[in-house]
């Protein structure tokens, strides 16, 4: 949630329940985009598969700062903007995987996190109203994955690999020649599967805070019966 500044103290930014705000538009465009993406890709339009998906990765910045700028923040956009980076992050990754240019253990990271996420997420929010604040490092994480499924779909160019390994699942630590943008797959991986520590850390503390506020609060309910 956005914060601001009124006379030296941070305030929070209201949450509205308006559906059509400027940032939701764009969420909902960024969405449409992946079925053009996959339908592309999988045409044999690489040049053009990739222009789309790195639009539709690109906007991710846009809709978060248009929320914030115009101070329209809404209760669906806190939901559907990180919706949006999984299924565009799930839908990137397997379309990679489709026309051979990724191992599977990639995709099933990939997914296996971001499912992790959003079930988690939803399960919190709708049992114990609990959501955990997106962190920039974990925006910096999709950016490297956004931009290393971009420099796959475009295949082009293509570098020598380290030779450090004769591993077929292990792209650029290999000696064959790959794509740059494995690299980014790597560093957004690394980074990714620590922002995900930080979220459960996290959501366990809130969960356990809200617990024992849930217990507290049940306890003074039981007192006030008892002396009444």
């Amino acid at each position: 949630m956005a914060e601001g500044q009124r006379d030296g103290e941070e305030i929070p930014e209201q949450v509205t329940s308006e559906i059509f705000t400027a940032a939701n538009v764009v969420s909902f465009v960024r969405l449409c985009l992946v079925p053009v993406y996959l339908w592309l890709l999988l045409s044999g339009f690489n040049l053009a598969a990739t222009l789309v998906f790195a639009a539709a990765a690109a906007s991710d910045f846009i809709d978060g700062q248009l929320a914030r700028r115009t101070h329209t923040v809404s209760k669906l956009g806190q939901i559907l903007d990180p919706a949006v980076d999984r299924i565009l992050m799930i839908t990137g990754v397997l379309g990679v995987f489709l026309v051979g240019r990724i191992p599977l253990w990639v995709i099933v990271v990939v997914v296996l996190r971001d499912a992790y996420l959003l079930i988690g997420g939803a399960w919190l929010l709708s049992r114990y109203r609990i959501r955990v604040p997106v962190i920039y490092p974990g925006k910096f994480a999709t950016t490297f994955l956004f931009i290393g499924f971009a420099g796959l779909l475009l295949n082009a160019p293509l570098i020598p690999g380290l030779g450090w390994c004769d591993i077929s699942w292990l792209p650029g630590f290999n000696g064959e020649a790959v794509s740059w943008g494995i690299w980014f797959i790597y560093a957004g991986l690394i980074l990714s599967l620590g922002v995900t520590i930080y979220y459960t850390v996290a959501a366990a503390r809130a969960l356990a805070a809200e617990l024992r506020r849930r217990k507290e609060a049940a306890s003074e309910s039981s007192s006030a019966h008892g002396d009444a």
